[in-house]
């Protein structure tokens, strides 16, 4: 399996903890200056490692409502094209591909990636959030649950901007957080 085969970095934030420390143990995500790379592999390393626990833990969320959201403000005949950003295993890619949608995910580890491939049967794309390549005008809609808080706040503007110009013409962006004391 390609989860198997990723290395391990050492330790990385856990349950309980608000920052990614970085290797160097001398800056967390919280200081102005940081290293975007080591923090996306950081991320990245605890994501792959624990992907199977994450896929187990989170196949029943019920984000109903969540999908409900993105789908009543979309405009135009379905089916839509829609981008699960951060698409995890693929839980949603599932969801929106059920409801008769083209769902495309995206993911920057490895194994979420694969899994979603391999369990929802659609097209993924593995990218670093922080490292997007994507077509201009492409999706209807895009479907950002707990996902965004991944980026670094100041990278943020410039990764909505990406994510705004491979929506069509009155695409929409859902995006959601989870409740937490607005730590990066």
């Amino acid at each position: 399996a390609p989860c198997s085969k990723l290395a391990r970095l050492g330790t990385y934030f856990g349950s309980g903890e608000t920052a990614l420390p970085c290797r160097t143990g001398k800056k967390s995500m919280n200081d102005t200056e940081y290293n975007l790379d080591e923090i996306s592999g950081l991320t990245l390393a605890y994501y792959n490692q624990r992907a199977e626990d994450f896929r187990a833990g989170t196949r029943d969320h019920d984000v109903s409502q969540n999908i409900d959201a993105l789908l009543r403000h979309m405009v135009g005949q379905p089916p839509f094209s829609i981008l699960d950003f951060g698409c995890g295993p693929g839980r949603d890619l599932a969801t929106f591909t059920k409801l008769g949608h083209r769902a495309i995910g995206l993911d920057g580890a490895e194994c979420f990636a694969h899994m979603a491939r391999t369990d929802a049967g659609c097209e993924v794309w593995h990218q670093d959030f922080l490292n997007l390549e994507l077509p201009d005008g492409y999706f209807d809609g895009i479907f950002a649950n707990a996902s965004l808080f991944h980026i670094p706040s100041r990278e943020l503007p410039r990764i909505l901007r990406q994510l705004h110009a491979t929506l069509k013409p009155g695409g929409v962006l859902f995006c959601s957080n989870p409740h937490g004391p607005n730590v990066e």
